[in-house]
């Protein structure tokens, strides 16, 4: 049994961030050799089926990294996107992830989540891709977090979008132009007319 195993796939975690027995197996390590790190406290479990070294220093998006591992298929948004553009001063104690609507629920205790579901565009419109910690990771744009926001009121606030809208405009992070193709496509046009007009 090569003992070279165990120090090769806690480099590669450490890379990774997050990683998954599929993902072991994936370079050639068999994932044995992830329970044996486990055993010796050097990586731990965090979700089903998610790994993490112990001793990683992780950044300000690090949950998101966690729970998009987990969830794949799913979008950051509304307040955990806001909070990725850094456009509110809420501090979500959940990631908000949407998926569509026919998704199955993901279980992914014990991991924070609060799934939305999307449909057609209002999913796939205005979708960006980042890396967090070596992680793939889709986030609704800042325009379209903003629109989301708005046409989710009653579950956020509406003051959360007020500030949202204000601070996206203040920030320069999106265009007017921007807001009103995704209020569109969301069907928040009249809702939100005032609001931009009122921040113009």
């Amino acid at each position: 049994m090569d003992d070279s195993h165990p120090l090769d796939l806690l480099d590669y975690i450490h890379l990774k961030g997050v990683v998954r027995p599929r993902d072991v197996e994936a370079i050639g390590i068999p994932r044995k050799y992830l329970s044996r790190l486990v055993e010796h406290g050097q990586v731990e479990r965090v979700g089903r089926g998610l790994y993490v070294a112990t001793d990683a220093e992780w950044g300000p998006h690090h949950t998101l990294a966690e729970v998009t591992a987990s969830v794949p298929q799913g979008v950051v948004c509304l307040l955990s996107a806001l909070r990725f553009h850094e456009l509110t001063s809420e501090l979500p104690r959940e990631v908000w992830m949407a998926v569509d609507v026919k998704a199955w629920h993901p279980r992914i205790a014990p991991l924070p989540l609060k799934l939305v579901r999307f449909s057609g565009a209002a999913l796939t419109a205005g979708v960006e891709a980042h890396v967090v910690e070596g992680v793939p990771v889709r986030v609704t744009s800042a325009a379209k977090t903003v629109v989301d926001c708005f046409k989710y009121r009653n579950k956020i606030g509406v003051d959360v979008a007020v500030e949202a809208l204000r601070d996206c405009r203040r920030k320069r992070a999106c265009t007017s132009d921007d807001l009103r193709r995704y209020a569109a496509i969301c069907r928040m046009t009249n809702v939100m007319q005032p609001y931009l007009e009122a921040v113009a």
